[in-house]
């Protein structure tokens, strides 16, 4: 029974890098990911923040070497239009999760330098005001994927 237990995750693919969950002060940072993207365009990233501490903690910003600007956005609705719009900073209350997610918030990486390639990683910096910076790796997804979980539209 070990033996096979062994062969099988002998067999799985190991989890990349960007797959794996950070830890910085009280906030665990997990399943960042972004999509496959052309260079002239824009590229979104996704992640989780869990707030496992007693005092709120916030988003304030984000920076990444594969795009001229990268900024926090929401998607705000205006009317029957859903338009993206930046925002100064993303709450973390104590013991909570966050989640920046397609229709939600999410780091616009403006000006991407180079294509972002199905598979790849792209290396991102997040700036909280109290945990300081935090380096994460957002895995590359096919073009239409809907989350590390999700399957492509």
């Amino acid at each position: 029974m070990r033996r096979r237990r062994l062969l099988a995750a002998a067999l799985l693919p190991a989890l990349p890098l960007a797959a794996r969950a950070q830890q910085a002060g009280d906030l665990r940072i997990a399943e960042p990911w972004t999509r496959a993207a052309g260079q002239s365009g824009t590229g979104a990233g996704f992640l989780t923040i869990a707030n496992q501490g007693g005092a709120a903690d916030r988003l304030i910003g984000a920076s990444t070497p594969a795009a001229r600007v990268t900024e926090i956005h929401t998607h705000v609705r205006e009317g029957d239009v859903l338009r993206m719009r930046p925002v100064a900073a993303v709450e973390i209350p104590a013991g909570q999760t966050v989640t920046l997610q397609p229709g939600g918030f999410h780091l616009m990486l403006i000006g991407l330098l180079a294509p972002l390639i199905q598979g790849q990683t792209v290396p991102v910096t997040l700036r909280f005001e109290r945990a300081g910076e935090v380096q994460v790796t957002l895995a590359v997804l096919p073009a239409g994927a809907g989350g590390p979980k999700a399957p492509a539209h």
